[in-house]
């Protein structure tokens, strides 16, 4: 399995729509398990007001993560392999507001 990013710009209008989205991503990743697993999102701001997201997945390759899109109904705008990780610190933890 290799790590990808996967870029969704502007995919939904609202974060409930991108609750609804997360839904069928888990569904459709249990189904294939084997070629597809999701790591994390990062939820965007779109200067339009819609979300957006930058996903890090682990899969057997580009085709399966879009496999994994279509059964989910999922957008993907880009999907880039990533060579390399570096950790500066661990991601923060958000205040609650």
């Amino acid at each position: 399995m290799e790590t990808y990013v996967i870029l969704r710009r502007g995919g939904w209008r609202t974060a409930t729509d991108l609750a609804a989205a997360a839904e069928r991503s888990t569904a459709a990743g249990e189904s294939m398990s084997d070629d597809v697993a999701w790591i994390r999102s990062y939820v965007l701001e779109e200067l339009d007001g819609s979300v957006g997201t930058v996903c890090v997945y682990q899969a057997s390759s580009p085709e399966a993560v879009r496999r994994h899109a279509t059964a989910a109904d999922l957008p993907v705008d880009e999907i880039v392999k990533v060579a390399d990780t570096v950790i500066v610190r661990p991601d923060p933890v958000p205040v609650a507001t």
